[in-house]
């Protein structure tokens, strides 16, 4: 089911995180100055086909992807140093396009995949926060594994 929305991510000189079941836009405006952004992205209701628009200066943006995710990052434009990171590469069956577009200034882009992006959700309070209440309500937690929910 595509929402056919757009996320709005607005970041100034602060640590921003979206981990779990949080959306299910197919489109991203990011922007950040100074600042921390994490996107989960393993949700099942995120759409196969996203785009992200950056306007990045001075900031980093961690996105958390599924093993087979594919990345598009050819029309992003780095004026000055930045970089993207994808240490592994997407692997296993074919997953989603996830398309980038826009600036980074000083910026850079990393990218967690598979065990690497689930141990990145759960070093965070968000994740401590959803294991208490998973507690108090007999529940499964979905920050580590967003499919569970599902």
């Amino acid at each position: 089911m595509t929402d056919n929305t757009t996320e709005r991510i607005l970041a100034d000189r602060t640590v921003t995180k979206r981990l779990g079941n949080w959306t299910a836009a197919d489109s991203f405006d990011v922007r950040g100055r100074d600042a921390s952004i994490v996107l989960d992205l393993r949700s099942p209701d995120v759409p196969t086909d996203v785009q992200f628009h950056l306007d990045l200066h001075h900031s980093t943006v961690k996105l958390l992807l599924a093993d087979g995710d594919t990345l598009d990052h050819w029309d992003v434009k780095w004026p000055a140093k930045g970089r993207l990171k994808d240490a592994q590469g997407p692997t296993g069956k074919a997953g989603r396009r996830i398309h980038l577009y826009g600036t980074a200034v000083n910026s850079e882009i990393r990218i967690h995949r598979g065990g690497v992006a689930i141990v990145s959700a759960m070093l965070s309070r968000e994740y401590l926060e959803d294991a208490r209440s998973a507690r108090r309500e007999g529940r499964h937690t979905t920050i580590d594994d967003p499919t569970r929910g599902h």
